[in-house]
């Protein structure tokens, strides 16, 4: 049984390698895309856990409106751990595209020291 933080970094491999969500892709999401549709799938999972849909998820669940992208990309799981997983995943590459941001102005303002 793998660990929580194996089943997000698996999800986000798969990600990068199936879906082709590359650095350069996420770094193109500079208005909070990455973390709201992570926030769809915590919503989601959260409900799932709380029983809010009774004893069965339906397998089609509207599209919430806060998705940032479009209706065919939201892809909720019958399982609350699979949307959490899913949600860590996001959160993931919104962190790593934030730190990649981070340096990538580090240097502009320690080149521009320089000149």
């Amino acid at each position: 049984m793998l660990s929580g933080a194996e089943l997000i970094r698996a999800e986000r491999h798969r990600q990068e390698c199936d879906e082709g969500f590359t650095t350069e892709h996420d770094d193109a999401h500079v208005n909070c895309e990455l973390l709201a549709a992570a926030i769809c799938y915590l919503v989601l999972a959260s409900d799932q856990i709380r029983n809010v849909y009774g004893p069965e998820l339906q397998p089609v669940q509207p599209v919430p409106a806060a998705w940032p992208w479009e209706p065919q990309w939201w892809k909720p799981s019958v399982g609350s751990i699979r949307n959490l997983v899913k949600a860590g995943a996001l959160i993931a590459a919104e962190i790593d595209r934030l730190e990649r941001d981070d340096l990538k102005k580090a240097r502009q303002d320690e080149a521009q020291a320089r000149s």
